[in-house]
């Protein structure tokens, strides 16, 4: 009987909430989309060449920094929202609209203190975890 209620509302809806249901879908899609992306060239990276994660880290951080600074980074936000603030490149968005808002404001001190105001919390958010998973999990000497 529910089942059947929840037709009878389904139907009863209005469109604008449909269409809403419909954009949420499709952000997440996007954002999934373009973030897997950047996860498939990443592995592939790894896969075929001798470069070590950390080395496409700094690659992948330091190219959205880039790519923010030429003005390309900004419309790949606006088309896939978290699929492309999320990522390492996204840390680099950050970290250049963080300098770039400093500079703005403080002049050339903007741009040692941008990156790390824009990205304080983050910062603070892995550091505590890692702190805290190193208390459960000791590591293994190798």
């Amino acid at each position: 009987m529910i089942f059947v209620n929840n037709i009878k509302n389904e139907k009863s809806r209005p469109k604008a909430a449909v269409r809403i249901k419909e954009q949420i879908i499709m952000e997440f899609l996007t954002a999934f989309l373009i973030g897997g992306l950047f996860c498939v060239i990443a592995q592939i990276i790894i896969d075929k060449t001798s470069l070590t994660p950390a080395r496409i880290l700094v690659i992948y951080v330091v190219s959205g920094v880039v790519l923010t600074a030429v003005g390309l980074y900004e419309p790949l936000v606006s088309f896939a929202g978290a699929g492309a603030t999320v990522p390492l490149t996204g840390f680099g968005y950050s970290l250049a609209k963080g300098v770039e808002k400093e500079v703005a404001e403080r002049g050339a001190l903007g741009i040692l203190t941008g990156g790390l105001s824009s990205c304080a919390a983050g910062i603070a958010a892995a550091v505590f975890f890692s702190w805290v998973f190193t208390i459960f999990k000791k590591p293994k000497a190798k």
